[in-house]
């Protein structure tokens, strides 16, 4: 039928997303591939993907469902047209909004969530 697929970016995914890109991308995917599910550099590092991979748009009968989170996440991060520079930046962010959720229990406001 189809490959596997979830609702949102799942974790053990990450090691997978090695060797695609530079050596500072493969360093993060080696340290955070390490951590529990529930560590917020984990979590930080699954929310920079769901956004990258546009998992919040994704539903059952679409192209990218049918063809599994892997391919998806693979392709999402082969194509991004930035430098690994960018993607650790984006995943920066998603570290202090993680932070900030865990700190306050509250969303940052200035960007809504999927985007």
């Amino acid at each position: 039928m189809y490959p596997k697929a979830e609702v949102l970016f799942p974790s053990p995914l990450i090691r997978r997303l090695s060797d695609l890109r530079g050596p500072l991308w493969d360093e993060l995917i080696d340290r955070v591939a390490k951590l529990p599910e529930t560590d917020p550099d984990n979590l930080a590092f699954c929310l920079l993907m769901i956004r990258l991979n546009g998992c919040l748009k994704c539903y059952s009968g679409s192209y990218k469902f049918m063809r599994g989170c892997e391919a998806c996440a693979i392709q999402s991060v082969m194509q991004f047209k930035g430098e690994d520079e960018e993607l650790i930046e984006l995943y920066a962010q998603a570290q202090q909004e993680i932070e900030e959720y865990l700190d306050r229990g509250v969303i940052p406001s200035d960007e809504p969530i999927g985007n």
